[in-house]
């Protein structure tokens, strides 16, 4: 039922790579427009088949090749429920990035669609590796295009942003490569999901989820490492804000349901409440900041610090709801605001300004544009019916399961939201008109093609959540199982103070059985 017939997931990282390298015999800028949207176009059409993904928990469309024997390093690439939606999003997001930068972008338009295309590939490559290796090299290779994207095409202070971005997630790639490399020398291989069938001793455990977890932090980013972003996102072009918010940010959190429960299982446990804690200062911090913002886009930058931290939140009091919402918001934030950037792009290519007070009242001459602003706009509120609610209920319900102050101290979160969205959305629809108004347009037939499939998404899973739900809910299930059984195997408790918790190896017993090893965090340790 999942035999596609061909190598999906293979097919979807070297299409963009082999159209990447065939742009270089293009000499037109039109024709390499048309042949990358062609290609972004073929890119969705060869992912249709993973629609046929049976939602049981395991990898499906698996493609296992040895890559280096030697090193015991293998070209391993799989899907699951964890994956499954993010590869779709990326597919999706290249043809509409590409309609949506036709215009915006008027240098070097060979070079940046070579950068969109490797994006894509690296991406897609990131959420289905399953070797740590081939893992490590994609998610090193986006680095470069990102960087790119912000740097030649970027804003005024396109510099510093784009090094700033850089350096913060070298900084995170140095400690995940060591981590990656501990996890060779004690598990012996870089099979991830070889290493996921080991337990390991709490010691072990504590230090690479400290590496991994500040790694994967500062892609999300979580508070205080977020301040590469709202500069990341304020210089890059809107195609660049597109994929940052869509995709790469998504890659820390995937980071920890893919490597840290399943691998650090007692670790993540213990370290959870912290967690928990910075994710609920990651929302209200980001909530208040967005709320100051005279920047339409950098306020959207700073909303998704708190966007975020909702899925940490939800990732981290390690309940099936819980989970359920992170994973549906990880989805959730990718389409909501990467629409929201591409309409950002949209007026600034109109204004060339972001600022709010320069993008007021366009209510009476833009009717369209202000019906997928007002859409988006309550999408990233979480108004009920559409697709953000559905994942923040599930995280807060999740909460309130664990913990009634955490659920208490995140809901001002979604107050915030609601406080400076509705002020943007009064702004830019009643304000008082600007005087750029009486040139702009409302949209053409390019900008409705482009949002028109995020519109349908906020719809669909706003209204019909059902279906994605039922896909991702049995992989949940098997990381939380796979997280208590391995934590019952060490014999670690919660409440174990950390001396004791450190000389717990694999072969441990709990003690004469009377603590029942309780692996997952109860309302006692906040």
């Amino acid at each position: 039922m999942t035999d596609a017939g061909y190598p999906v997931i293979s097919s979807l990282i070297f299409l963009p790579l082999a159209a990447s390298v065939a742009l270089f015999f293009i000499r037109q800028d039109g024709f390499v427009r048309g042949f990358t949207l062609v290609v972004g176009i073929l890119e969705c059409l060869l992912a249709l088949p993973l629609f046929g993904y049976v939602p049981n928990g395991g990898y499906q469309f698996e493609e296992t090749v040895a890559w280096i024997p030697a090193w015991d390093i293998t070209y391993h690439l799989a899907v699951d429920g964890l994956s499954l939606f993010m590869v779709m999003l990326t597919a999706v997001l290249l043809p509409l990035c590409v309609l949506c930068s036709w215009t915006y972008i008027g240098k070097r338009i060979k070079e940046f669609h070579f950068c969109l295309l490797l994006m894509t590939a690296a991406c897609v490559g990131v959420f289905t590796a399953l070797d740590f290796v081939l893992f490590y090299v994609f998610w090193e290779a986006m680095l470069v295009p990102m960087y790119l994207l912000i740097a030649v095409w970027g804003g005024p202070e396109r510099k510093y942003a784009s090094i700033k971005f850089f350096l913060y997630t070298l900084a995170g790639s140095t400690l995940l490569l060591a981590a990656i490399v501990a996890f060779r020398t004690v598990g012996g291989t870089f099979d991830i999901t070889v290493l996921t069938s080991k337990t390991f001793s709490f010691e072990f455990q504590f230090w690479t989820f400290l590496a991994m977890a500040l790694a994967f932090a500062v892609k999300v980013p979580m508070f205080p490492l977020h301040t590469w972003l709202p500069a990341a996102h304020v210089q890059a072009p809107s195609a660049g804000s597109v994929i940052l918010a869509a995709v790469l940010l998504k890659m820390g959190t995937y980071g920890f349901l893919r490597l840290c429960l399943p691998l650090a299982p007692a670790a993540s446990v213990y370290f959870a409440p912290m967690m928990i804690a910075v994710s609920i200062a990651s929302i209200l911090y980001g909530g208040l900041i967005a709320l100051g913002q005279k920047d339409i886009k950098k306020l959207v930058a700073y909303s998704s610090v708190a966007h975020m931290g909702f899925v940490t939140l939800g990732i981290f009091v390690l309940t099936q709801r819980g989970v359920e919402g992170a994973i549906l918001q990880m989805l959730n934030h990718g389409i909501t605001t990467g629409a929201l950037f591409m309409l950002i792009g949209l007026i600034y290519e109109r204004s060339h300004s972001r600022e709010i007070v320069d993008n007021q009242g366009l209510g009476k001459f833009m009717p369209a544009f202000m019906f997928f602003w007002g859409l988006f706009s309550l999408s990233s509120l979480a108004f009920p019916g559409t697709n953000s609610f559905v994942g923040e209920v599930l995280v807060l319900a999740g909460t309130f399961e664990v913990n009634n102050w955490a659920g208490f101290l995140a809901i001002p979160g979604a107050m915030l939201a609601a406080a400076y969205m509705l002020r943007l959305m009064q702004k830019v629809a009643w304000g008082d008109p600007s005087s750029y108004k009486k040139k702009w347009g409302d949209l053409n037939g390019r900008e409705w093609i482009y949002l028109m499939p995020m519109a349908f998404l906020v719809f669909y899973i706003g209204f019909a959540p059902g279906p994605a739900l039922r896909m991702i809910s049995p992989s949940i299930t098997t990381v939380l199982t796979t997280v208590e059984q391995k934590n019952q195997t060490l014999g670690f408790h919660k409440d174990m103070p950390l001396a004791e918790c450190m000389q717990l190896e694999p072969t441990a017993r709990v003690a004469d059985g009377a603590a029942s090893p309780v692996s997952l965090p109860g309302k006692e340790r906040l």
